[in-house]
This record gives C-alpha cells, structure tokens and sequence, in this order.
C-alpha cells in the first residue's frame, strides 16, 4: 500500500467527498424555506469507494461522464423526508446533523493524511 501511496489519493478522494457533501447541505440549508424545494443527500463515501474502478474515467469537464447528479461518482440523491404544506422536504434537524457528519469525514480524510506522511517521514528517517 505504502508503495503505491494509496493512501494519499484515498485521503484526497475522502477530503473531497466531504466538502461537496457539504455543498449538498449547503444547498438544502440555503434552500429551506423556498416553496417546493425537495433536499438532496449524496452517497456515502464507503459506497462510492467499493464501486469506484481501479483506473478511473478520466473527464475533461464536469458532466462530461458521470452525469449532472453525480459530483465525484457520487449520486445525489432526493432525501427521505416529510413534505411541509409548501412541498419543501428540508429538515433543519437533519441537516445540521449532516453538516456536522461532513466535517468529521473531512477531519478523518485529514487524520489520514497526516498519519501517511508521518510514516513516509520516518522511513526516509526524518520524523
């Protein structure tokens, strides 16, 4: 594993699922009192991580191969929910819970990658 360094290209893959994960849920907060607005959730990265193929599709623009409902080969999704009276499904409550999920799968992506470099430091003997 440490040959290959996979752990850097995990790590980054982890960090940048977390921040559109959290774009996803800035997009539901911002659109919580707008008439009709259905919420939207991702993937969750172990899913996309088990699917996601040894040598990656390359793009050369965003929609070019997953699609516009995917960022990263992540599916976004419309989230369970019950509908207010003006049909919008956001959930505050939810939502927070989210926000505060995202932030520690990036902090973990960020654990991650400190943790492979402090390994790398010690094998070439620096620490």
């Amino acid at each position: 594993m440490y040959q290959s360094l996979d752990l850097f290209r995990v790590a980054g893959e982890m960090s940048r699922h977390a921040g559109a994960a959290q774009a996803v849920t800035a997009r539901n907060l911002a659109n919580a009192d707008t008439p009709g607005y259905r919420a939207l959730q991702m993937t969750p990265f172990k899913e996309v991580y088990r699917q996601s193929p040894a040598t990656p599709m390359r793009t050369t623009r965003p929609g070019h191969v997953t699609g516009p409902d995917t960022i990263g080969g992540a599916r976004i999704t419309p989230a369970e929910g019950e509908a207010k009276p003006n049909g919008n499904t956001v959930s505050l409550e939810r939502e927070m819970v989210r926000a505060v999920d995202n932030q520690r799968q990036h902090s973990r992506a960020l654990a991650v990658y400190r943790h492979t470099m402090t390994i790398l430091r010690a094998s070439i003997g620096r620490q």
